[in-house]
């Protein structure tokens, strides 16, 4: 798990931890029961209060990104899969809003955007 924090970001420390954590789970860097340091050890790595990370991790558990299991340690949590899947919606949906705006833009048929749209996803994906 990769933190990289700033002093000089206008954003709290705790802040930046849980939306890097996010953006890993997110992209798929860190799946669901994988592991991620203690509380102690990212502080020390990072070199901040245990405070800071401890709000830190409370805010991702809370969100349902991590999950705390006594005596084994922190895990990314099952569930950050819905949120994968969320976003990688939430990414879908931004392409195709803006190819249904160049459609109308260039006086493009919304029946031949849909049959465009069916091409490409019945076509096999190139390796």
């Amino acid at each position: 798990m990769d933190i990289i924090i700033s002093n000089r970001a206008g954003t709290p420390i705790y802040e930046q931890i849980v939306l890097q954590v996010k953006q890993q789970i997110a992209q798929g860097s860190l799946g669901p029961g994988e592991p991620i340091p203690s509380m102690r050890a990212l502080a020390r790595r990072l070199h901040i209060s245990v405070i800071t990370v401890q709000k830190a991790y409370e805010t991702l558990q809370q969100d349902g990104f991590i999950e705390t299991v006594q005596g084994k340690g922190t895990f990314v949590s099952g569930a950050s899969g819905e949120f994968i899947r969320e976003e990688q919606l939430r990414r879908i949906e931004e392409h195709l809003e803006a190819a249904a705006t160049a459609a109308r833009e260039h006086d493009i048929p919304e029946e031949k955007l849909i049959q465009l749209i069916q091409l490409f996803y019945k076509e096999e994906p190139s390796s």
